[in-house]
C-alpha cells in the first residue's frame, strides 16, 4: 500500500496546519478508549491522567524505535481485571493506586526481558513460530473481535434513551462522509477524512438534541451535555474548571509503601504478569500488521527488540501518570491505513496534543459528548481496515496446503466463535482472551502439522523422476531377457 507520507516524512513536507490536523485526527481515534478505560475501573481513577500518560509513553516508545514506528500507545483494556485486583487486595486507596504503578512494571519487565531474548537470539524463531498463515488470520480476529463494540455503538446515544433508527442513521452519515472523503477527496480531504465524518455526525445529532429538547422528545435527545454542566461553577465556567492539573496516580500512591506486604505483592504479580504475555502476542500482531501497510518490517527496523522496549517502559510511564499500562492501539493503525499518513512526526504532534489537551477540561468534556453512535459509525471502517489487513496476509498464504488450511481455521474459528479461556478464580484469576486463544491455538497447530508434506514432498512422484524409473525398469527387463 503506497504511503501519502512515509514514515520519515518531516514538518516541512506536510506543513504545520496539515500536521496539526492529522494528529488531531490521530487523537480523535484513540481517544475515547483511553478515556473509558479508567472510567470502567472507578476508584475515582482520572481519565485525564490516562489521557496523559498515553502521551507520555508513547513518546517513550518512539525514542526507544527511534521514531521509525508510527504507533500510538493507549490504555490497555486486557489489563482491567489486573487493575481490579490491585484495588481488590488493597487495604487503602492509595495503595490501590501504588499496586497500579508496581502491577505496570512487572508487566513492563516481562516485555524488557522479552526483547532480551530476541536481542540474543535473533526473530528468526518468531517468524518460524508465527509465519503469515498464523499472524495474517490473528490480525483479522483483532478486527473482528471489535465489531460488537462498532456496532454496540453505533446503535447507542450519549444520553441512553435517543431512538436506536436515529442513531443508527447518524452512524452510518458518519460512516459515509467518512468514506466519501477518503475515498473522492483531494489530498487534504484524504488526510483527514475522520475529522470530517466525525465532525458531519455531530452536527446532525446536536440538530436532533436540539429539535428533542425543544419538543420535550427524548427519543431525539442524542447528545448529553452533562460534561459541560460539570464544568460550570456558579453558572460560569471558572479559570480552576478550564484548565486543571490531572489526577495523577502517583500523586493518590506517594506515601503507601508502608502499607506494602509479600501477599499484596504476589497478588499484583499474579493479575499482571501473565497478562503481559498475552498483550506480546497483541503486540506482535499489530507490528506485523502496520508493517504489511507501510510495507516495511519493523521487527527487523528498528527491530522487535526496540518495539517490545518501547511498548514496556512505555506503559510502565504511562501508568505512573494515569494507572493505565499502555498498548498498540489497532485505532491508530487502521487511521493509518485509511489515511495512507505513516508519518511518525503525526503521532509525536499526538502525544504532545495528549500531554496538553489533558489539562484542558473543556476539550475533554468536548470528547464525552461525542455520541456513541457517532464513533460507531467511525469504528465501523477502522476495525474492518484492522481485519481487511490480516486478510490481505491471509492472501499470501498457499491454502491448497492442509496444514496452512487448518491453522487459518482453527484461528479464525476460535477469534469469531470468542473461545475465552479463564484460570483460577476472584483476584488472582487469569484470562485468555479469544484472541490469545486463537493465537496459541494456530502455532501449537501450525507446529503440530510441522511434518506434513508439504510442495516437493507429495505423495506423487515427480514426472521427470517417474521417467527415469520407467527407463530403468525396461533396462533391467531387456538384460532379463538377454539372460
Amino acid at each position: 500500500m503506497k504511503m501519502t507520507y512515509g514514515t520519515d516524512a518531516k514538518i516541512s513536507d506536510m506543513g504545520v496546519g496539515r500536521l496539526l490536523i492529522t494528529a488531531v485526527q490521530q487523537l480523535l481515534a484513540i481517544i475515547t478508549a483511553t478515556l473509558v478505560v479508567p472510567l470502567i475501573v472507578g476508584h475515582d481513577m482520572s481519565p485525564a491522567a490516562a489521557l496523559f500518560g498515553a502521551g507520555v509513553g508513547t513518546l517513550v516508545y518512539l525514542l526507544f524505535t527511534k521514531f521509525k514506528s508510527p504507533v500510538f500507545l493507549g490504555s490497555s483494556f486486557a489489563f482491567l481485571g489486573s487493575m481490579a485486583a490491585a484495588f481488590a487486595g488493597a487495604s487503602t486507596m492509595a495503595l490501590g493506586y501504588l499496586g497500579l504503578i508496581i502491577g505496570a512494571i512487572m508487566a513492563g519487565l516481562v516485555y524488557v526481558v522479552i526483547a532480551l531474548l530476541v536481542k540474543a537470539i535473533g526473530v528468526a524463531w518468531i517468524d518460524k513460530l508465527m509465519p503469515a498463515a498464523v499472524i495474517g488470520p490473528t490480525v483479522t480476529i483483532i478486527g473482528l473481535s471489535l465489531a460488537g463494540n462498532a456496532v454496540g455503538d453505533l446503535q447507542s446515544s450519549g444520553t441512553g434513551t435517543g431512538n436506536v433508527l436515529i442513531c443508527i442513521l447518524i452512524g452510518l452519515i458518519t460512516l459515509f462522509v467518512t468514506m466519501i472523503c477518503s475515498t473522492y477527496g483531494k489530498k487534504t480531504l484524504r488526510l483527514i477524512p475522520f475529522v470530517i465524518g466525525i465532525a458531519c455526525g455531530y452536527i446532525v445529532a446536536l440538530i436532533f438534541t436540539l429539535i428533542g429538547k425543544g419538543a420535550g422528545n427524548e427519543a431525539l435527545q442524542i447528545i448529553n451535555f452533562q460534561p459541560f454542566k460539570d464544568l460550570l461553577t456558579d453558572g460560569h465556567v471558572a479559570f480552576s474548571t478550564f484548565i486543571s492539573v490531572p489526577k495523577f496516580t502517583f500523586l493518590t500512591a506517594f506515601g503507601a509503601f508502608g502499607e506494602l506486604n509479600g501477599s499484596y505483592l504476589v497478588s499484583i504479580a499474579a493479575a499482571y504478569v501473565p497478562v503481559a504475555f498475552v498483550v506480546f502476542a497483541e503486540h506482535l500482531a499489530d507490528h506485523k500488521n502496520i508493517s504489511s501497510i507501510i510495507e516495511k518490517d519493523l521487527t527487523k527496523d528498528p527491530g522487535l527488540t526496540r518495539t517490545l522496549l518501547g511498548d514496556g517502559v512505555g506503559s510502565m510511564a504511562g501508568a505512573f501518570f494515569g494507572g493505565c499500562p499502555n498498548t498498540t492501539y489497532g485505532e491508530s493503525i487502521g487511521c493509518v491505513a485509511i489515511t495512507k499518513n505513516a508519518a511518525v512526526v503525526t503521532i509525536c504532534a499526538t502525544s504532545f496534543l495528549a500531554i496538553l489537551i489533558s489539562f484542558l477540561s473543556p476539550f475533554v468534556a468536548l470528547v464525552n459528548t461525542i455520541p456513541s453512535c457517532v464513533m460507531g459509525g467511525v469504528c465501523m471502517a477502522l476495525y474492518g481496515f484492522i481485519a481487511v489487513s490480516g486478510l490481505k496476509m491471509v492472501k499470501k498464504v498457499d491454502l491448497d496446503k492442509n496444514r496452512n488450511l487448518f491453522t487459518v481455521s482453527v484461528i479464525l474459528i476460535a477469534g469469531v466463535g470468542g473461545l475465552a479461556i479463564t484460570f483460577g478464580k476472584g483476584k488472582l484469576s487469569i484470562t485468555f482472551t479469544e484472541i490469545a486463544v486463537a493465537l496459541i491455538l494456530g502455532i501449537l497447530t501450525n507446529l503440530a502439522l510441522k511434518r506434513s508434506r508439504e510442495e516437493g514432498e507429495s505423495a506423487e512422484v515427480p514426472e521427470e523422476e517417474a521417467k527415469e524409473t520407467a527407463e530403468t525398469v525396461e533396462t533391467v527387463e531387456e538384460e532379463e531377457k538377454k539372460e
